[in-house]
């Protein structure tokens, strides 16, 4: 037992850790801010051309949607990095993550914000149209808070994958939080810096978990 909890739990290797994980922590918050952001704003706007009437629009969007969702994350993150610069793009690791995981996310969030809109009755557009709103502005200010409201549940579970996803960026050899604690590990020969660092994504993501249980909750006793 007790060379268990010294692999495992050595809270002095921890401490000693710390600080490069803390580093790595705070890019994994920098890439979580990008793909998130990113992935919302194209999602929405992915969203928005599949619903399209405009047959121009709408196929290329739904196209896009069902490409990168049916692409592996880890291959195309893997082709990002390691393929476009056989065609000149020669990305930084940050960069390389933020494009790939943005191209994939960017499809799921499409897909959770088009349930929303469609959830949302064809009446409540008719009736902001009769008050003089023109369409985008029935989308934007009767629409969309309606169809965020519906799907907020998918749209945080999808944010907690998207967290989740960017332990993945360690294969390009990004410093974010699971490269720095492996690295950590390599170095004390020790797994107490990974087991800090579970510590750290379960710390964060565990109270996104239990606020989208309880808002279901919510939902369901509505």
């Amino acid at each position: 037992m007790g060379d268990f909890l010294d692999l495992f739990l050595n809270f002095e290797i921890m401490a000693k850790s710390w600080p490069l994980l803390a580093k790595g922590l705070g890019i994994t918050a920098k890439l979580c801010a990008a793909v998130i952001g990113l992935g919302l704003a194209g999602g929405l706007m992915l969203a928005l051309g599949a619903l399209s009437p405009r047959r121009w629009l709408k196929w290329p969007a739904i196209a896009f949607i069902d490409l990168f969702r049916a692409i592996p994350p880890l291959v195309l993150l893997v082709f990002v990095f390691s393929g476009l610069p056989f065609a000149g793009l020669d990305l930084t690791p940050f960069l390389a993550v933020v494009i790939a995981f943005f191209l994939n996310n960017s499809a799921y969030y499409a897909e959770v914000f088009r349930a929303g809109i469609q959830s949302v009755p064809k009446g409540q557009a008719e009736a902001a149209r009769a008050t003089g709103l023109s369409q985008p502005q029935a989308m934007l200010h009767v629409i969309l808070p309606q169809a965020v409201r519906n799907v907020l549940p998918d749209l945080l579970s999808n944010t907690v994958e998207v967290v989740k996803l960017t332990s993945l960026a360690s294969v390009v050899s990004l410093a974010e939080l699971l490269y720095s604690a492996n690295m950590a590990r390599s170095v004390t020969y020790n797994s107490s810096p990974l087991v800090l660092a579970a510590l750290i994504y379960l710390a964060i993501l565990w109270p996104l978990v239990r606020l989208i249980s309880r808002y279901q909750r919510g939902l369901a006793a509505h």
